[in-house]
């Protein structure tokens, strides 16, 4: 007598395979960059400048862009959130822009912008500023891409706020400041820190417009990824070196975002 599978049975096994092949195919290419190395080649390759330059140069770029999206962003995000008027769904708009825009794209329009014979940076030039393929071009490039990631979670947590909280200070006669900075960045302060660690990320792994803006120039504007792509023309060993770091710190960041992201659910 011929056996039928049960259905339930033939589920399992298609969930099971499509759930296989995404870890397969998302996880397979992480794991060849570490066997295509050994452990003394990958530690003997740390002590190289190059991956001191470009780690050092990522982390202190990334670092200040947070900073500046941070100190920027959350009164923009606020204001915005609690403010109604006209052109702010363009306003919104423009904020999203850089998320869907090509990195190469945007690093074309700063350096328009920016650049020697641009629109501002002709004027700049002629006090000696130059910002393009600089240390400042990086973070502003980076800035660039990496801000939505934050205004967009900040704006959303203001607009969430139970606004019960602040008019209750209000009533008992604390300055808007001090509510800014006593009850809503507290209340927000989980969310806040994900945005910030998501934006950090981003800021890390620039790409396309730091190459555009700023160049591939060794201690200069070669940050990890770019040195990753030069290690592709040069040494192999170290490109790699520098992927393998910036996986290690992908996934440290990945678990930064779901320990914040686990304590909001708490706090909720």
């Amino acid at each position: 007598m011929k056996q039928t599978i049960p259905r339930q049975t033939l589920t399992s096994i298609g969930i099971a395979a499509l759930i296989v092949s995404v870890i397969l195919y998302l996880g397979l290419p992480v794991v060849a960059l570490f066997l295509r190395t050994t452990p003394d080649l990958f530690f003997s390759s740390l002590a190289d400048p190059q991956v001191h330059w470009a780690l050092s140069l990522s982390l202190i770029t990334s670092v200040i862009s947070l900073g500046v999206v941070v100190l920027v962003g959350t009164p923009f995000a606020f204001f915005h959130s609690r403010s109604r008027y006209r052109g702010k769904a363009l306003v919104d708009t423009i904020i999203d822009l850089p998320l869907v825009l090509p990195p190469a794209v945007a690093g074309l329009g700063l350096l328009l912008l920016y650049g020697r014979t641009g629109l501002i940076g002709q004027y700049l030039n002629l006090f000696g500023i130059t910002i393009a393929f600089s240390t400042l071009a990086v973070v502003m490039a980076q800035v660039f891409v990496a801000s939505p990631f934050y205004i967009r979670q900040a704006k959303a947590l203001f607009e969430q706020l139970d606004p019960a909280y602040e008019q209750t200070a209000r009533t008992l006669g604390a300055s808007p400041l001090r509510i800014f900075l006593g009850i809503t960045i507290p209340l927000t302060a989980t969310g806040l820190l994900s945005g910030a660690v998501m934006t950090f990320a981003r800021a890390l792994g620039e790409f396309g417009a730091t190459i555009m803006f700023a160049g591939n120039l060794p201690g200069v504007t070669q940050t990890m990824p770019l040195a990753v792509y030069g290690g592709l023309e040069g040494n192999f060993t170290i490109g790699i070196t520098i992927a393998i770091l910036l996986v290690i710190l992908s996934f440290g960041i990945m678990g930064a975002i779901r320990f914040f992201a686990g304590r909001g659910e708490a706090h909720a």
